[in-house]
C-alpha cells in the first residue's frame, strides 16, 4: 500500500495528491483535518502544501477559527499595504512580485506555497527584526501560540532551501540562537 494513501486516507486519492494537485492549480489557503497525530505526519503534510494541519477529534469551534484564520491571512497578503500598492520587494537576488504573487531567484522564477510566501513576504518587509517562532506562527498562521509553532521551522527551512545558495550557511534567512529569526538583506 501506498505510504502516502495510507497517511490521508481519503477514498479513490490520497490527500497529499489532492493538496498538490489543488495548490498547483490555485492559491488558496490549504487546511488537513486528519486522525494522524504523530509530528512526522504533521510535517509530512505541512512540507508537501498544507497551511494548516488539525488532528482529530477537534473541537468545531477550532476548526472555524483555523478556516477564518488562514481566509483572513490570505486575504491581508494580497490585500493593500497602507492604502497603496507595494509591487515589489527585492533584497539582494531575491525579488518578490506581490501583485503577481510571485518570487525569483535572479531571473528563475522559485515556486511557494501560501504560507511559505507569507513568510517570506513578512520577514521581507520587515528586514533586521527578530521574531520568535511563535510571534511569527502568530503573525502568520494567525493562531494563539499555543498551536505548534514547530511548523514555523519547517517553513524557515523550506525557504532557505529555495531563496538560499548554500542552505546550511544562510546569507538573508537567519537563526538568532535563543531569540528567533530575522531577514539580512
Amino acid at each position: 500500500m501506498n505510504t502516502y494513501r495510507s497517511f490521508l486516507m481519503l477514498p479513490g486519492m490520497d490527500g497529499l495528491e489532492l493538496c498538490q494537485q489543488i495548490r498547483d492549480k490555485i492559491d488558496i489557503p490549504i487546511l488537513m483535518v486528519t486522525a494522524k497525530i504523530e509530528e512526522a505526519d504533521k510535517i509530512m503534510g505541512l512540507g508537501l502544501g498544507a497551511d494548516d494541519y488539525i488532528t482529530k477529534p477537534f473541537s468545531p469551534t477550532e476548526l472555524v477559527a483555523r478556516v477564518k484564520a488562514n481566509l483572513a491571512q490570505h486575504e491581508r497578503s494580497t490585500a493593500k499595504a497602507g492604502g497603496q500598492v507595494v509591487q515589489e520587494i527585492r533584497f539582494g537576488d531575491i525579488t518578490m512580485n506581490t501583485l503577481s504573487h510571485r518570487v525569483y531567484l535572479g531571473k528563475q522564477e522559485i515556486d511557494f506555497k501560501n504560507k511559505e510566501y507569507e513568510l517570506l513576504y513578512f520577514l521581507m518587509s520587515n528586514p533586521e527584526r527578530v521574531y520568535s517562532r511563535e510571534d511569527l506562527y502568530v503573525r502568520i498562521w494567525g493562531l494563539d501560540a499555543a498551536g505548534d509553532s514547530r511548523t514555523v521551522s519547517v517553513h524557515i527551512n523550506r525557504l532557505r532551501d529555495k531563496v538560499e545558495k548554500d542552505p546550511a550557511n544562510p546569507k538573508h534567512i537567519e537563526t538568532v540562537w535563543g531569540a528567533g529569526y530575522r531577514f539580512k538583506p
